[in-house]
């Protein structure tokens, strides 16, 4: 992967000063080189992770396996595509294993998600069924640790 790529995938919050001191360059090349992959969708948005525990947010992510019919001649893209239109679904993916999609939906209520599934997914054509999993704990996320060690620093005393 291009180093420009790595470096704000690592930390999006380097400005193009710094960006262009690491790597060599003046900061117009950075900012042309930025705009050019923003143009191209090569860079699809810019995000922050957020540990929603630490905010007491009152809100669930749940991973959603979906079984489907694919279409004749199109596969599994249509109806993924149908679902990935729906507001509530975050990210969704192809995968194998017992179900055909993935998708995640967070910042929602058990009762939200629940409804989501009941009303949005499943009637949704060509949807054979679904299994939903709901995450109960992250330990890391995109490259970022949430676990944090408890440190002892009472120290060692002997008699």
């Amino acid at each position: 992967m291009d180093r420009l790529l790595y470096l704000l995938e690592t930390n999006p919050r380097l400005t193009n000063a710094e960006l262009a001191v690491m790597l060599g360059v003046t900061e117009e090349q950075v900012e042309e080189q930025i705009k050019l992959y923003e143009d191209s969708g090569v860079i699809k948005g810019y995000r922050a992770i957020i540990d929603k525990d630490k905010v007491h947010a009152q809100s669930c992510t749940a991973l959603i396996e979906i079984k489907v019919h694919p279409k004749f001649g199109n596969g599994f893209d249509e109806v993924a595509e149908k679902i990935a239109s729906l507001e509530e679904v975050e990210s969704i993916y192809l995968v194998s294993g017992g179900y055909d999609l993935c998708c995640i939906v967070e910042n929602k209520s058990f009762e939200e998600v629940a409804m989501f599934v009941v009303k949005r997914l499943s009637p949704i054509q060509d949807v054979v069924s679904t299994s939903t999993n709901f995450i109960l704990k992250k330990y890391k996320e995109q490259g970022v640790n949430f676990s944090e060690t408890i440190v002892d620093d009472r120290g060692t005393y002997s008699l």
